[in-house]
């Protein structure tokens, strides 16, 4: 927002006391004048100066007019930029901030300003130097830092630590996936609000449960054994059943002492699809059992009729009757059994993200090895990603090769792999060849027997496979070129989907998954506003909406959030969701926030986005520039929605007015600029989110300068600034 800065209260006070000075004077004066002057002297003088009363106040006025004027001159040339200076040099001396201050005012000012920049530049010189020695120096633990970094994130299992308060202090992409999966709202931001650094992992888990895990933990540690561990099983708010191993984390112990608890390591696996399967079979036994048991023992009193040498020949053929029709029946029950379980077989099979050119290397060497087959790749789109089960499609494709080489006698394969015209979101794989003509007849048997490869049978058939891909198979001929291919519709993963497009650098994505800083936790007993702002979680956010009014039915059509955990922005730790705002959106604000109508259109309502939101920010501090204008909105929709924001707010609007009280400005982009942060997506809100929380970052340490260290204190101490009257 935009504002001009309020007058230096010293300037009233210097005038202040140039107007009682200037009074006093004309006091002195005409007393000493009156007292010279004669009675009759007196009497004409005051008879002079009376009428001309109002001239002299007039008089006085411009003159206390200019020296107000003059005042404000001098201010703004000796006092105000010295000021300006010394709040950002108190930036560039209390954060991390590297930028040169513009010299202004008067000579002297400029000077300082100059010298400034000199000293910055040399302790930035003595800084870089000191953190190549300490980089050198620290190469080896930053080796292992990488290490572990890596296994955590290609780690295929759910792996999530915690300290003994519950609060997750590490996680993997493999946890971010699963829990993000056991969302009860997954189609709002994704399902962001279950995992976070900082977060509770009782959101997720019975706290009762966990106790009694790490109570059986303490108890096989004091017992002495090797590797204490727990395991239970439970299930979420949302339905899943999950396998929960706990194993200790223990603080090195010192000689003859005993190791301490300082946190608990949770290995995740959702179990809930093979809990079904294995009920399903245990059914299925079950019901196979029971049926068997009188089916037998139907064609045992049969057989034991049969054995009668004066059987009537009619009777005889009605105990063979029942011996066939129990035999077919028990044939049937068999069978379907047979089919569930291939069936329960195709439901197992994940399907995954493979780029399309690495899946089709993996696909040649696989023909080749089962039956020695020359096999390559023609016309391979390297851009295409797929979203298969590659091992059964490889199986399917060295299925089919074996029975070209067996069957044709042919010689060579080759695999192509391109978009499918006309078919958005799929691809074609093609499995091409030379020789003779095949019937269609021919083509139906291969897809429905069941395949052999390399010897071994599966119960699994070309069809199974294309339906469990909900995809399509047949078989075509090019004429021209002598050349026949089997062709499989697959489909394509979302460009959202595919790793590369959305994986960040492993330098910097890696980092901000875990830390392990936080086991120093504070005591959790304590309220908010007692404690440090540098050890509570934050929750920055940013809304964009249709108008100015929220009052007058303007509404909420995107919110981005982020997270701050133990002075860090987590960026991948985010909640951005468009809303439809069931009403139009004024066109000339959307070259503002660039959202257009077709864009919310058919995104989740305000009454479905809140709630998510309210879970995301769950136990944190609301921080937002301007909060005011964004928490209205949020407040007006409070019945709606069913949740109520009652979280601490910061408003990094007040704070900057608290910290720099001389700045010209307290818009975002001016404390941007100076704090030397680089603003990125602008009137988006993930950009702004971003980028108040890189503010919010560096005026944790100036609020400190300034005496202001806990919650409760900045609150306080920003509610008392000028900006704080404003109201929405």
């Amino acid at each position: 927002m935009s504002s001009a800065k309020k007058t230096d209260p010293r300037q009233w006070w210097l005038l202040g006391t140039a107007g009682a000075a200037s009074v006093l004077w004309l006091l002195v004066t005409a007393g000493l004048l009156w007292l010279t002057l004669e009675p009759a002297a007196r009497q004409t003088v005051w008879g002079v100066l009376g009428e001309r009363a109002v001239l002299v106040l007039l008089t006085w006025s411009a003159g206390m007019g200019a020296i107000a004027w003059g005042l404000k001159r001098w201010f703004d040339h000796w006092v105000t930029p010295s000021v300006q200076l010394a709040e950002e040099a108190q930036v560039l001396l209390r954060t991390d901030v590297v930028r040169e201050l513009k010299p202004k005012g008067n000579v002297e000012t400029r000077v300082l300003a100059d010298l400034f920049n000199q000293l910055v530049g040399q302790r930035e010189a003595l800084r870089t130097e000191m953190d190549a020695r300490v980089r050198e120096a620290a190469q080896g633990i930053e080796q292992e830092r990488g290490r572990l970094a890596a296994l955590m994130s290609e780690l295929t299992q759910s792996v999530v630590v915690c300290n003994l308060d519950g609060r997750i202090l590490l996680y993997n992409n493999r946890a971010r996936m699963q829990f993000r999966a056991l969302s009860q709202a997954p189609g709002v931001a994704g399902g962001a609000e279950l995992i976070g650094l900082g977060r509770s992992i009782y959101g997720v888990f019975d706290p009762k449960l966990v106790e009694h895990a790490l109570d059986n933990i303490r108890q096989r540690m004091a017992r002495g054994a090797a590797q204490p561990s727990a395991q239970f099983v439970t299930s979420t708010p949302s339905g899943q059943l999950l396998r929960v191993q706990m194993a200790p984390v223990r603080a090195p112990a010192e000689a003859g002492e005993a190791e301490t608890l300082t946190g608990f390591v949770m290995m995740l696996d959702n179990i809930t699809r093979d809990f079904e399967a294995e009920s399903a079979k245990d059914q299925a036994l079950h019901t196979l059992t029971e049926r068997s048991r009188a089916t037998l023992a139907s064609m045992q009193a049969a057989l034991d009729m049969l054995d009668y040498p004066d059987l009537e020949a009619a009777m005889r053929e009605r105990f063979l009757s029942v011996i066939r029709d129990e035999t077919a029946s028990l044939s049937q029950r068999i069978g379907d059994l047979e089919k569930g379980s291939a069936e329960s077989l195709k439901t197992r099979w994940p399907l995954e993200d493979m780029l399309g050119e690495d899946f089709v290397s993996a696909a040649l060497r696989r023909i080749e090895a089962v039956t020695t087959l020359p096999a390559s790749a023609v016309d391979v789109d390297g851009s295409l990603w797929l979203k298969i089960e590659s091992f059964s499609l490889m199986q399917a494709l060295a299925y089919l090769t074996g029975r070209l080489s067996d069957e044709f006698e042919v010689r060579f394969v080759q695999l192509r792999l391109q978009p499918a015209a006309g078919a958005e979101g799929k691809c074609w794989l093609d499995l091409i060849w030379s020789g003779q003509a095949m019937s269609t007849e021919t083509v139906m048997t291969w897809e429905m027997d069941p395949m052999t490869v390399g010897g071994e049978s599966l119960r699994l058939t070309v069809r199974d496979v294309v339906e469990r891909h909900n995809g399509a198979f047949w078989f075509e001929r090019e004429r021209q070129r002598h050349q026949a291919f089997f062709r499989f519709l697959l489909p394509l993963a979302r460009p959202q989907e595919a790793p590369s497009a959305q994986a960040p650098a492993a330098g910097d994505s890696r980092p901000e998954y875990y830390d392990f800083d936080l086991f120093k936790t504070t005591e959790q007993t304590r309220s908010m506003d007692e404690r440090r702002l540098a050890d509570l979680a934050y929750t920055v956010f940013d809304t964009e909406t249709t108008g100015l009014n929220p009052s007058q039915g303007d509404e909420i059509i995107q919110i981005g959030a982020t997270r701050i955990v133990n002075n860090k922005l987590l960026r991948q730790e985010c909640f951005e969701q468009l809303v439809n705002p069931r009403r139009l959106i004024p066109p000339a604000s959307i070259p503002i926030h660039g959202i257009s109508p077709e864009m919310v259109m058919g995104k989740p309502t305000i009454d479905q986005v809140l709630p998510a939101f309210h879970a995301f920010a769950r136990d944190t501090v609301l921080v937002a520039h301007n909060a005011a204008f964004d928490m209205r909105f949020m407040q007006l929709k409070e019945q709606q929605s069913g949740v109520s924001f009652d979280h601490p707010v910061l408003d990094t609007l007040l704070l900057s007015a608290l910290v720099h009280p001389n700045q010209d400005s307290h818009r975002l982009e001016a404390i941007a600029e100076r704090f030397n942060i680089k603003v990125v997506g602008r009137h988006t809100a993930m950009g702004d989110a971003i980028v108040t929380a890189e503010v919010f970052l560096r005026l944790i340490p100036l609020l400190a300068e300034k005496g202001i260290h806990t919650l409760g204190q900045a609150r306080e101490a920003a509610q008392k600034t000028y900006y704080a009257r404003i109201k929405y």
